[in-house]
């Protein structure tokens, strides 16, 4: 989980989930299957340890037409914004930013309250 910086303050969420989506990009020389082992291992591993994320997923860029090669995208879903900013001072979370930090870089960040319950197939 990548999410380096905290979101501006008086964003608070309107009832339900936040979502953060993050496209990142790996560093110079970083092997994709280090990275991807990280996020499998240690990222993912994490989450529990982080009350306030719901659901997190990081998927590779395969349209090469839409990014350069060592490039991700990343859909954190979160209780709050306020939440997360607490989660995000957490030790867990420093220990993952730090790791994700030799790894990769955040080049872009959208955030955003979800319009309805949305769709999930059962």
């Amino acid at each position: 989980m990548s999410f380096a910086t905290p979101p501006p303050s008086g964003t608070e969420a309107s009832p339900g989930t936040a979502v953060v989506v993050h496209r990142i990009r790996l560093h110079e020389g970083v092997d994709p299957e280090r990275f991807e082992t990280w996020v499998r291992e240690v990222d993912y591993a994490t989450c529990p340890r982080l009350p306030a994320v719901v659901s997190f997923a990081v998927q590779r860029v395969t349209d090469p037409e839409a990014a350069a090669p060592g490039e991700y995208f990343e859909i954190i879903e979160v209780t709050s914004r306020a939440d997360f900013e607490r989660d995000m001072r957490s030790e867990p979370f420093h220990r993952l930013v730090a790791d994700f930090d030799k790894m990769a870089t955040v080049v872009a960040e959208l955030t955003g309250d979800r319009v309805g319950a949305g769709y999930r197939a059962r």
